[in-house]
């Protein structure tokens, strides 16, 4: 799981859909997160509920 988080990490800095101020913030969090081993869930659901928001988006421009 870890190298997972690791994954989303990468993907976050490359992201050009994140605002260059929020990625240091939402790094520092899931290192944090990564730290803990309960943590790992929560960040799973933050990131299933993010996506359940940003979807339509993606896909109304046509990136799903």
């Amino acid at each position: 799981m870890k190298e997972k988080i690791d994954k989303v990490i990468h993907k976050i800095e490359k992201s050009e859909h994140i605002s260059a101020e929020n990625k240091p913030l939402i790094i520092e969090k899931i290192k944090e997160w990564r730290e803990e081993d309960n943590a790992v869930s929560e960040v799973i659901l933050k990131l299933e509920n993010w996506w359940l928001e940003v979807e339509p988006i993606f896909a109304e421009m046509g990136l799903v």
